[in-house]
């Protein structure tokens, strides 16, 4: 099973989300799911990364594999196992990052995400995971200023 993980770049409740991750990836690994895609960019992408390097010792078959939206990117091999460059065809620049997304989510059965604001690119990746009816894990996170959407 393929994971991918959704967030914004600034994390304000980082220990709270990393308690959280510490929980839900054994769950998740326990149920099959042994390949992650990261973005590598952000508070929360590096967090995901960091929580999925800890699970190795216990699930030494899992891989962390950063997604890059641009070739030749260079990449920490002692947070990620691998990296790779999706072929993204006709992608405008500037919509490099978007269009990676997408493929991660297309490629992946289930999506965590913190997203707690509906704008940015985390909030466009987490509803284009709803659009491709996508099973999705969201920090629960309530603020009466931002609807779940």
């Amino acid at each position: 099973m393929i994971v991918t993980f959704c967030g914004h770049r600034q994390l304000p409740k980082l220990e709270q989300v990393n308690v959280w991750l510490n929980i839900l990836l054994p769950a998740m690994m326990e149920g099959g799911a042994d390949k992650f895609y990261l973005g590598g960019y952000g508070d929360f992408d590096l967090l995901a990364a960091k929580a999925v390097k800890a699970q190795k010792s216990r699930y030494p078959h899992i891989q962390s594999v950063l997604v890059l939206a641009y070739p030749k990117r260079e990449f920490n091999n002692l947070i990620y196992d691998t990296s790779f460059y999706p072929e993204l065809k006709n992608v405008k620049p500037g919509k490099e990052i978007v269009e990676r997304n997408r493929f991660m989510v297309d490629n992946s059965d289930v999506v965590v995400a913190y997203v707690n604001r509906c704008v940015g690119g985390a909030a466009c990746t987490l509803s284009y995971a709803r659009q491709r009816k996508k099973v999705i894990l969201k920090y629960p996170y309530i603020d009466t200023a931002v609807k779940d959407f």
